[in-house]
């Protein structure tokens, strides 16, 4: 899994529906890097972490960037 690298863009993003913020991570995976490896990190992600796949890009040479997202909740005081 050495092979997977990401950058934390810290970037909100607004949803179309409702308002809703997300939170943006962009993976960077070279073109060596091996598909289960990269198959395990992205549902642990998802799994443990609460990202979602929100979109993947393939360039020539066969390296990927992948955009992940998760929902920032709010919480507001009830007092």
């Amino acid at each position: 899994m050495e092979d997977v690298s990401g950058t934390q863009t810290g970037r909100r993003h607004h949803g179309e529906l409702g308002g809703t913020e997300y939170e943006i991570r962009v993976l960077t995976i070279p073109a060596q890097a091996h598909r289960d490896d990269t198959r395990e990190f992205l549902t642990q992600a998802a799994e443990y972490g609460r990202w979602e796949l929100a979109r993947s890009r393939w360039y020539v040479g066969g390296e990927r960037k992948v955009w992940l997202r998760r929902r920032i909740i709010r919480v507001r005081s009830t007092l």
